[in-house]
Formats: C-alpha cells, sequence, structure tokens
C-alpha cells in the first residue's frame, strides 16, 4: 500500500440478532489479515452476536436508530461518527445498512464504499413492504453509492442485476466454514441427543432458520405430517430465532400434523455444532435462500442434506444430497424419507462425501483470504486515487 501499511474497516450492518449473515461475519472478521483494523456499527442494537464480536476483541457501537422523524437525526449521529473514523472502507451488510450506511458513508467522505447483498433476491412476496421499497431504492443507489458490491450467491447476484443492481460492481464471495469447528463429534451427538431424551438409534431431522416466512416452517410440518405416518419413529428439531413453544403458530402447526410429540423446539442455539452432529438428517424448505449457512455447517459435519431448490442450495449441494421444489410438501416428506431409509453405510458416505464437498469448496480459511484480496485491493486503489 502506497502511504501507510495498515488498513482501517468500519463494518455497517443492520443489527446483530442471530442470522446467517451474521454469523458469518462473526467468523469472518476476527480472521482478516492482521493489517486490516476492523469496527462493526449495527444500526439498530448490540444483540447477542455484537457481545460475541466484542469478546473477540472487535469493537462494536450501536446506533439505536429510530423508525420515526428521529431516525433523520440518528442518521446524522451515523454521519458524524464516520467523520470522526475516517475509515478506510466501509462494508454494509443487508439491505437497509447498505442504503443507509451507503448514504452516510458518501456524506461523510467516506471514499470506499462496499455494499453486502445476502438475500437471494428470489421470494419478494415474502418480504415486508418496506424492505421491497428498500431494495428498490438500493437498485437506484447501486449506480451512484458503491465501489464494489458483494453477494454470497450467483443466484442473487443475477437476481439483483434483473432488479437494477449494477452489474458491472457486483462480485461473488461464496459464504464460509471453519472446519476445525464443524466436524462430526459422536460425543456431542450422544451429549445433545440425551438432552431431548432420545437414544442414538432414533432417526432425526433438523430444520435450523429464525421464524420467518421465507423458510416456510408450516411447509415443512406439513411435509413432517407425511412422514409421520409412514416412519413414526422420526424425531424432528428445530432451532433458530423464534421457533419455540413461545410461537402460537409452531405449535398450531405441529399439531395440525401430528406430530407434536415428536417435534422438539429449542428456539434460539449458539451450540450449533452440537445440533448438527445429533442429526440423521438437516433439511431447509425455504421458498428463499441466497446461499443457507447452515447447509455448509451440517454438510461439514458429515449431515446428508434436503434442500429446496433456491438460490444457490442445489450447487451447495451437490451430489451428497437430494434437491426438491419449493412450496412441495409431498416431495419434501417423500425426499426425507429416501434419505432415512438407507442403509447406515451409504447415508453415512454420503455424509462424508458432503463434508469433502465443503471442503474442497468452502472452506472458512480460503474465503477469508479472498475478503482479505477484496479489501487490501480497495485500499491500495483508494492510496493511488487520492
Amino acid at each position: 500500500m502506497k502511504h501507510r501499511d495498515r488498513v482501517s474497516l468500519v463494518v455497517i450492518i443492520t443489527g446483530l440478532g442471530v442470522g446467517g449473515a451474521e454469523r458469518f461475519f462473526l467468523n469472518i472478521l476476527p480472521r482478516l489479515d492482521s493489517r486490516i483494523d476492523v469496527r462493526v456499527i449495527s444500526l439498530t442494537s448490540v444483540g447477542p452476536i455484537g457481545e460475541r464480536f466484542i469478546n473477540a476483541g472487535i469493537p462494536v457501537e450501536a446506533m439505536g436508530m429510530r423508525a420515526n422523524p428521529a431516525a433523520l437525526w440518528d442518521f446524522f449521529r451515523l454521519v458524524r461518527r464516520l467523520r470522526v473514523l475516517s475509515p478506510d472502507i466501509v462494508q454494509c451488510v443487508l439491505y437497509h445498512a447498505d442504503l443507509i450506511g451507503g448514504l452516510a458513508a458518501r456524506v461523510a467522505n467516506v471514499r470506499t464504499l462496499v455494499w453486502g447483498v445476502r438475500n437471494s433476491g428470489n421470494a419478494m412476496h415474502a418480504l415486508k413492504r418496506s424492505t421491497r421499497l428498500v431494495i428498490r431504492l438500493c437498485a437506484w443507489a447501486s449506480r451512484r453509492l458503491p465501489d464494489r458490491i458483494i453477494c454470497c450467491s450467483e443466484n442473487a447476484a443475477s437476481n439483483h442485476v434483473a432488479k437494477g443492481y449494477r452489474a458491472d460492481l457486483i462480485e461473488v464471495i461464496p459464504n464460509g466454514f471453519d472446519l476445525s469447528a464443524l466436524s462430526p463429534n459422536t460425543e456431542y451427538s450422544r451429549e445433545f441427543r440425551s438432552q431431548l431424551g432420545l437414544t442414538n438409534d432414533v432417526p432425526l431431522i433438523g430444520l435450523i432458520a429464525r421464524v420467518d416466512p421465507q423458510k416456510d416452517h408450516r411447509g415443512f410440518f406439513e411435509a413432517a405430517g407425511l412422514l409421520h405416518r409412514k416412519r413414526p419413529d422420526v424425531h424432528f428439531v428445530l432451532a433458530g430465532l423464534g421457533a419455540s413453544k413461545d410461537d402460537a403458530n409452531m405449535l398450531r402447526w405441529a399439531k395440525q400434523a401430528g406430530v407434536t410429540e415428536v417435534t422438539h423446539f429449542l428456539g434460539a442455539s449458539n451450540d450449533i455444532p452440537k445440533v448438527m452432529s445429533a442429526l440423521n438428517l438437516l433439511v431447509s424448505t425455504s421458498i428463499g435462500e441466497a446461499f443457507p449457512n447452515v447447509v455448509g455447517e451440517a454438510m461439514a459435519c458429515a449431515v446428508p442434506c434436503v434442500v429446496t431448490d433456491v438460490g444457490d442450495s442445489a450447487y451447495i449441494v451437490g451430489d451428497t444430497g437430494l434437491v426438491i421444489p419449493p412450496s412441495d410438501p409431498i416431495a419434501a416428506a417423500a425426499a426425507w424419507q429416501k434419505i432415512l431409509d438407507m442403509p447406515d453405510q451409504e447415508r453415512r458416505a454420503l455424509g462424508a462425501r458432503a463434508r469433502v464437498r465443503v471442503e474442497a469448496l468452502f472452506d472458512l480459511s480460503s474465503i477469508t483470504g479472498r475478503y482479505d484480496q477484496l479489501y487490501l485491493q480497495l485500499a491500495s486503489l483508494e492510496k493511488e486515487r487520492s
């Protein structure tokens, strides 16, 4: 780099609750090149992931932005903070942060701005009306604000170009997975199953996703009910923000499907490796995804997956699992049963191939290297330009 040997990076994210984008950057940012100094700004609150950033040694600030006329004051507080920090690069993550953080960065004269698109953009009807408006504004602003737009999947990239995002700024960097933390672990499996009151021979299917229309929990329960009629020995575990017995919809759908007695609700969980290790099968019933982290995490733990054909899910799984149409409980139940009916040795071999695929394509160290390259190159270009 031309004038100095360090790069200051501020990551602006909509919030720091438990979600795929938040967990991905929790994995990436502490591992960046030592020449990159990182700070995280949440537009809303610190949240549980923010606390984990702090524990990892990364400073976190929360703007506490409000959705009312006071939001304009909050916006200029963000502008002032960016002027004080004077970062070389601002990386925004998620639609609202792309728009609000991007505008604030430009007003604050931050010269290098990166956007982060984490949604596939192929299930717009499942998004809030306000989010759809923000996406349209981002498409317009993409021609004026960012220097680079990073999408986590090829599908997300093509969908956002179709929505008007500037194509020549888009680069695809997939998610990565820490294979040292995610691996088959029989001790984890026994411990987790013991907590659920299950023996090692009980077939266990997992859906790990926050409660959101795009995740289609209702469709999951419809498929679970169909499978339960043929395989009453199968149990189901749900983890993710909102996936608890406190959610009236969850309980109603489970009761309608007749699977209440064989369903375990965990709610938000920070112990994903332990959950994954206990599963015989990880499923995704989403109608909209870009690059689902949980699929790669399960594969890293040598767990076969059945996924809907949305986003890059089919590419992630490859020939190590099964791909079904979205919103098709009959196809889902049949695919789940096909995996569970495999001889143990054949199913384990499928899981082993899944881990090999993650090692080859999505190892966290190689993905982190791509972010290192992105930030260091952008900072170098910025210094040459200034």
